[in-house]
Parts: structure tokens; sequence; C-alpha cells
């Protein structure tokens, strides 16, 4: 049976003993007792850290579905049993596009991917109803250029997606002589356009898992 990645879990743990995770969590508790809809779910804000095995790949996007029943704490990943958002509808395309065979997450339940060491993060982590990025000032930035950064330092050869701008900011924070950095647009409909589906990104990344000894992972 797999286990958690203790040193990612680790590193979060510690992150959020600080003053400013504290600080962020007790805005977010007093919205929810304002009657305001928060997503994801409170329990599942840190999700997306529960990942098995060694960490292989750091997916970044930009701040969770604000829509009810589509966040699940992981990074464009929402619950099988409702329909694809845009971006994953995207993000699937882009997979057979590139390797010429259906993702195994047709249901855009990426937990396969985590349970592979992929780290679906987002820039922000929580979000309110119908309303994106509205937690743009609570302090997330500041939480996951930390865990990035410690990341970058604790771990080898990991591969960063970073797809929007968002996510291309991050960029400086990892150094591109240990891990490979891939960045791309978005992959929702108003970015995907340009260049996402041609971008060869799946493929890129196995190779260059496969390259450092690493199993390579199925999309």
């Amino acid at each position: 049976m797999k286990k958690n990645n203790l040193k990612l879990l680790e590193i979060v743990k510690k992150e959020k003993e600080k003053e400013y995770v504290k600080e962020i969590l007790k805005k977010i508790e007093k919205r929810i007792e304002e009657g305001i809809e928060i997503y994801p779910p409170k329990e599942k804000i840190f999700n997306s850290f529960n990942i098995f095995g060694e960490l292989k790949v750091v997916i970044l996007g930009q701040d969770p579905y604000h829509q009810p029943n589509q966040a699940q704490g992981l990074a464009f990943s929402t619950p099988k049993e409702i329909k694809n958002p845009p971006s994953m509808v995207n993000i699937l395309k882009g997979i057979e596009a590139d390797l010429g065979t259906p993702s195994q997450c047709l249901d855009g339940d990426l937990n396969k991917w985590k349970e592979q060491g992929i780290l679906l993060l987002n820039t922000l982590l929580t979000v309110e109803d119908s309303k994106p990025k509205s937690h743009e000032k609570y302090g997330w930035y500041e939480f996951t250029d930390n865990i990035i950064k410690e990341i970058n330092n604790n771990f080898e050869n990991v591969v960063f997606l970073l797809w929007g701008s968002p996510a291309h900011k991050k960029e400086k924070l990892i150094n591109g002589n240990k891990h490979l950095i891939i960045k791309e647009v978005h992959p929702s409909p108003l970015s995907a356009y340009r260049g996402f589906f041609e971008s060869k990104q799946f493929s890129k990344t196995n190779e260059y898992l496969k390259s450092k000894g690493k199993i390579p992972i199925k999309w």
C-alpha cells in the first residue's frame, strides 16, 4: 500500500503553523459563519498535499472552481459524477492530442494523478461561490510561494507545469537546473487555443521522468 509523501506533509504542516496562515483560516471561518459558500469544503482546502509516494510533478493552476459541487481541493479535478468543466475538457483533449490515447481520467476526477505523485496545486486555495479570485488578498499567494520554494529546495527532478499567468509568476521560485519547468497557457477556453493542445507537455514530462529513472505518469 502506497504511503503519503511525509516530507511534503511536514513542509505543509510547518507552514500552516505560521501566524499568517492562521489568519487566512480565521477569515474563511468568519465568511462561513456569515453564510457565504466557500469552495472547496473546509476539510478539503489542503487535500492536494495528500499525494502518494514520490513527488514527481506539480501542476499549478489559478484558483478553485467557483460553482457548487465542483472543487475538491485538487486543481482542475472535479468529482466524477458531475459534468466536466471546460478547462477539464481541454486538458483531456490536450492529453489525447499529445499521446494519441485518451486519459485514464475521462470522468474529470484526477485522484489517479495524485496517487502517482502529482501535486495539483492552485495559487489560491479557496474561493467564494460565483466569485473568481475572491480570496486573492487573503494571503494564499504567500502560502503557495513558500510551499513551492520548499519543494524546490527539498526535492530533486520535479516537473513543474505552470498553467496561466498567475502560475507563470512562480517560475522565479524554481531552479530550472534542478527541475523541469514547462510554462503553458491556461486550459480555459479563453486561452487554450493559444497552444495548449500542441504543447506536447505530457509526453515531455514523461520523457524527463524516464531520463531521471522515474516511473512515467499514466495520464
